[in-house]
């Protein structure tokens, strides 16, 4: 059970994580001063989420490893995050677009979540929902804005979904672990969640004058420890501080 406790609880909190520094490359590059201010804030209730979700993980696998250990000190194959969450920013249609189809799910995720018997859990779901209701209703109108706006706007936006959505299937990824977590009434069914998720996702695009891509190529393997080569050079960033200076505190 912890086993199994600890790898699920780690798969979230790399999503947060990983994602979290992607959006904190938008930093100062922000297109709109308020949107740079929204991106670094977003990126910050992310790197929250992760914080409070290692600081778990790191109590169930009881070896005497802190949160930061777990963020900092695990090697590529280690993080189980989805191969979405580590894509390049790109432009700023991009950004939004892996931003939507992310936190569409997540949304989903952390309301089931908050009935986990698990009552960590619950609670550290029922806390992000709040920032995550946020983040959709953010992404969600970028989204509407960008696909129903100029034909720049409209062409780039098409363009990242046609590219990211790939990668989308993989949010649904379950294997033994998230069995093993249903069975004991700690975990999500993903599967469950699927056809929420692609109702969701049709609204924001039928607004966004969008169109779903038809080729059915998904791309997976992050939950597994299999990367793209992206996230090499972003843990490269991420762990530098750490590497250079051993338990070294904030």
């Amino acid at each position: 059970m912890n086993d199994n406790l600890y790898s699920y609880t780690l798969r979230i909190a790399d999503d947060s994580l990983i994602l979290g520094q992607r959006l904190s490359e938008w930093c100062g590059h922000g297109p709109v001063l308020e949107e740079d201010i929204a991106l670094t804030n977003i990126a910050l209730d992310l790197i929250g989420q992760a914080t409070t979700l290692f600081e778990y993980a790191a109590s169930v696998q009881n070896e005497g490893k802190t949160a930061d250990d777990l963020a900092f000190l695990r090697y590529e194959h280690d993080y189980k995050n989805a191969l979405l969450v580590e894509q390049p920013n790109g432009d700023f249609g991009q950004t939004m677009v892996r931003q939507w189809l992310f936190d569409t799910f997540r949304v989903l995720f952390y309301d089931a979540l908050k009935h986990s018997s698990d009552t960590q859990l619950a609670a550290i779901a029922e806390k992000s929902l709040k920032e995550t209701k946020y983040h959709c209703k953010h992404s969600s109108e970028w989204i509407i804005r960008l696909g129903d706006g100029t034909d720049e706007s409209h062409t780039r936006t098409q363009a990242a979904l046609d590219q990211l959505w790939r990668y989308s299937e993989e949010l649904f990824f379950m294997d033994e672990t998230d069995q093993a977590m249903i069975e004991a009434k700690v975990g999500v069914d993903l599967e469950a969640l699927r056809p929420l998720w692609m109702e969701r996702i049709q609204e924001v695009v039928r607004e966004a004058t969008l169109t779903i891509p038809t080729n059915n190529w998904k791309q997976q393997g992050g939950r597994l420890g299999k990367h793209t080569e992206h996230l090499g050079f972003l843990l490269a960033d991420l762990q530098y501080m750490q590497r250079a200076y051993p338990g070294m505190e904030w």
